[in-house]
Formats: structure tokens, C-alpha cells, sequence
């Protein structure tokens, strides 16, 4: 027996509006919400560091199992197109239980990931108007006046939160790209200060063979989480069963041509010292957008960089709140949050503490100063999160169409060996992070896994969800 988010509603019988955004606007919401000028920015001086240099391949490299894991997930949605998404899927194809699992690590991933990105709103913001200030209260006023603006479009509608996304993302991409050239033709031309180009750039060991490629896919695999954005609006989405995975394998393209030029085009353009000297305080793009063009285009970098924000501000609390309301459908989440508003269609209870999560927990980090080094620990984590459930994904595409597998040829590798090598990668990264992570980003892992089983034991012993009752699916055979 197969449900959709929008049948189990079951407090007021109103589901999601269906057919409301295409394909385009499906795409732009999963790259926003992986935020790539907040990302480059936060990103760029750690992974040239660690890649002396090489990180043009090392993107280009990680981004093949990311393509691979974006077509198990065309694959899962193709057979179920709810947008509990890998909740439902690993749940059904795996196991209930470990499907709760996943549907926790992707609310714990996307809040998370949300409040580390607010965290530079503040300064962001405030470059583009060349005010030098620093005030905490400053940072934290824009930081919530923003989440509250973007909860409201959230709670609005699908509609304007794609219109909004999508005309953000023209400017940001276009600030990005075009100083990414910009950057390339600046190292080219050999300015003083700048690393210039060498053969050593396509090189996995980078500059003098000092790069560490294994350091460097830990970065990048960092760098491409949340395309999967593009899941879970797919009951939203016109053609749910085919254009959201669509969407996500398109977002991981266009997502692997922009990270790689703006990694290598802006990676050079001032000395290795000037880089991370600039990262510190996370200023590196805006450091070297005034190296190639001076204070206008620094002011331009920022704006880039604060609407990349304020997109995955806004990403996050949807996404977030679809995750839920696909989780809370089954109650195996108090069933409130799965109400959906008869006026705007949209799940708004459960927007709502999504939104209010992010915007407290951003202006906790700012006020209390004593638990900033516990919330940096949980936010150097969120990679490893997306990771896990990546990795459950495409296992769970294995196990759904297990029985197609040995069909042929083509379905071994699509089907089979393609995504269980990928989840194998991704598998590998994620114990060599564990390994060197410090005890207390292995202490918040094992806080939010915590978090996620008492949760887990709600569901199924209080609110005596369906859910874990659920038996076992597999490709239905016509």
C-alpha cells in the first residue's frame, strides 16, 4: 500500500498544491539550497589549502558519484514520488526504522546547514553597504529579520518562494560566474600576487605534490550537498514522478560547472597567506573580488554572497518543513505538523518551527557566547549528515529494483554498480572524516543520533505510527 504526503493529511484532508512549479524553478531551488557563493566563500581557502592547488579535479572528480546518487534519487521518485523522500524510500526498501533515521538526519542536516550559512548574513549584508561595524546586535537583527521574511514567503506559497528564488539566483550567479572569469583571466595575465597557473593545477597532489586529494574530496563532498532540494517539493512539482529527479541531476551539472570555475578562478588571484588570511573572518571572496575589480565589485561579491544566504535561508525552512510534514503524514511526528493551510496550501505549522528553529539557534550562536564552540561542532558535521543519507538513498534504489539488476548489462552497472561504488565513496569519506574529526564533532554526531532514536521511540510507542509497520517493497512487476 503506497501513500503521497498529500493522502495522509490527515487533520484537515488538504494536501500541497500540486502542478505549481516546472522543472526550471524545481532545479534553482535545489541549487539554492546548496548555496553556492556562501559556500565558495566559506570553502575556497580550505580546499586550495588542502589541495595545493589541485581542486579543479578533485570538484570535478566528486561530482561523478554526485551525479550517480542524484539518479538514484530519479530512481526512488520515479517509484514514489512523496516528499518525505528518502524517508519513505529507505523505510519501504530497507527498513521502517532506518528510514526514521534518514528522515531525522535530513531535518538535523538542513537546519543545521541553514543556521551555519545565517551566520554570515550579517557581515555579508553589511559589506554591501561598506559599514564597518561589527556589532553582535547588528548581525543578529539581520539574521532574524531575514528568517522572519522568508518564513512568511515560505508559509505564502511554493509559487512566490520559486519567483523569489529564481530572481535571486540570476543576480548570484551572475555576480559569481562573472568574477570567476574575471579571476581566470587575472591569473592568466600573471598580476604580482597571484599563484599562477601550472600543470600541477590538473593534478590530484596539487602544487609540488603537497595536496591531499583524500583531504580534498572531504571538502568538496561538503561543497555539493543539497541539490536534493529539488525532492522534496516534488509533490509541487508538475510531472512529481519524473521532473524532480530530473531537477537534481541537472542541479548537479550546473553546480559542478560552477564550483569548479569558481574554485579555480578565484583561487589564485592573491597569495596563499592573503587567502586564508582573509578566511579567517570569512571575508575570502569579498578579498578577492576588491583585488580584481576594486571596492564596487567587493560590495558586489558581498551582495552575491548575502542573497546566496538569504536563498538557502529560505530553502531551508521549506525543504525542511516538507521533510517534516512527509514524516509527520505518518505520525510518526506529532501529527499537527502535518496540516497544511486550505488558503496557501503549504504545510504551516510545520514551516513555522522550522523557520523559528533557524532563527533562534542563529541568534543563540551570536547572544551566548559561551555555547559558540558546541554549535560549531554541530555545524562541522553537517557534511558527514548529508553524506549518511546519500548513501541510504542510493542503497535504497538498489533495494527497490534489486530484482532488475542481473536483467542486463546496462541495469548491472546503472543499477547496480554505479550507485553501490558511489555509496561506497561517500562511505569511505565519511569514515576518513570520523577518523580525524576531534572528539567533540564525534560527541554532537552522536547527540543528534540520540535526538533521532528518542524521537524514533515517540513515534512508534506514543503516537503508535503505521509507519514501523510497514512491510518491505520491490519493483511491482506489470
Amino acid at each position: 500500500m503506497a501513500f503521497s504526503g498529500a493522502a495522509q493529511a490527515t487533520s484537515s484532508q488538504v494536501g500541497l498544491e500540486p502542478d505549481a512549479i516546472g522543472v526550471t524553478q524545481d532545479t534553482v531551488i535545489g541549487m539554492a539550497s546548496s548555496a553556492p557563493a556562501a559556500t565558495v566563500g566559506l570553502s575556497l581557502a580550505a580546499l586550495a589549502a588542502a589541495t595545493a592547488y589541485g581542486s579543479g579535479p578533485i570538484m570535478i572528480l566528486t561530482a561523478i558519484p554526485m551525479l550517480v546518487i542524484a539518479n538514484a534519487y530519479r530512481q526512488c521518485n520515479l517509484w514514489n514520488a512523496n516528499c518525505g523522500a528518502s524517508f519513505e524510500w529507505v523505510g519501504r526498501a530497507i527498513n521502517p526504522y532506518l528510514g526514521f533515521i534518514t528522515g531525522w538526519l535530513m531535518i538535523a542536516a538542513y537546519i543545521i546547514g541553514t543556521v551555519a550559512e545565517v551566520l554570515i548574513l550579517g557581515p555579508s549584508v553589511l559589506a554591501v553597504f561598506g559599514s564597518p561595524t561589527t556589532s553582535t546586535w547588528a548581525y543578529v537583527g539581520i539574521g532574524c529579520a531575514m528568517g522572519v521574511i522568508m518564513l512568511i514567503v515560505a508559509v505564502v506559497g511554493i509559487r512566490i518562494t520559486a519567483r523569489v528564488q529564481v530572481s535571486m539566483a540570476l543576480i548570484e550567479y551572475l555576480i559569481l560566474i562573472g568574477l570567476a572569469i574575471a579571476g581566470v583571466v587575472w591569473v592568466a595575465s600573471r598580476h604580482a600576487g597571484t599563484v599562477p597557473f601550472s600543470a600541477s593545477w590538473l593534478s590530484l597532489s596539487g602544487i609540488g605534490g603537497k595536496g591531499s586529494a583524500v583531504a580534498g574530496f572531504l571538502v568538496a563532498v561538503f561543497i555539493y550537498g543539497g541539490w536534493d532540494g529539488t525532492l522534496y517539493v516534488n509533490e509541487e512539482v508538475r510531472q512529481r514522478r519524473v521532473n524532480p529527479g530530473r531537477a537534481a541531476i541537472i542541479a548537479v551539472a550546473l553546480l559542478a560547472i560552477i564550483y569548479t570555475l569558481a574554485q579555480v578562478g578565484f583561487q589564485g588571484v592573491v597569495t596563499p597567506a592573503k587567502l586564508q588570511a582573509a578566511s579567517a573572518n570569512g571575508t575570502a571572496l569579498v578579498a578577492v573580488a576588491n583585488v580584481l575589480g576594486g571596492g564596487f565589485w567587493a560590495k558586489a561579491m558581498a551582495l552575491s554572497i548575502a542573497l546566496s544566504v538569504i536563498a538557502t535561508t529560505g530553502t531551508g525552512i521549506v525543504l525542511s518543513a516538507r521533510i517534516t510534514y512527509g514524516m509527520a503524514s505518518y505520525r510518526t511526528l506529532p501529527p499537527f505538523l502535518a496540516g497544511v493551510s486550505r488558503r496557501w496550501s503549504t504545510p504551516v505549522a510545520a514551516s513555522i518551527v522550522a523557520g523559528v528553529l533557524i532563527i533562534v539557534l542563529s541568534a543563540i550562536y551570536f547572544l551566548v557566547t559561551s555555547v559558540q564552540n558546541a554549535f560549531s561542532d554541530v555545524i562541522d558535521v553537517t557534511g558527514l549528515l548529508f553524506s549518511v543519507f546519500y548513501i541510504l538513498t542510493a542503497l535504497a534504489a538498489i533495494g527497490y529494483y534489486r530484482d532488475r539488476v542481473f536483467g542486463s548489462a546496462r541495469n548491472l552497472i546503472t543499477i547496480g554498480i554505479l550507485p553501490l561504488g558511489s555509496a561506497a565513496f561517500l562511505g569511505w569519506i565519511l569514515v576518513k572524516s570520523l577518523l580525524v574529526a576531534p572528539a567533540a564533532q564525534l560527541w554532537s554526531i552522536f547527540g543528534i543520533v540520540v535526538a533521532g532514536l528518542l524521537l524514533m521511540l515517540l513515534g512508534r510507542l506514543v503516537l503508535r505510527s503505521p509507519f514501523f509497520g510497514l512491510a518491505l517493497e520491490r519493483e511491482r512487476r506489470a
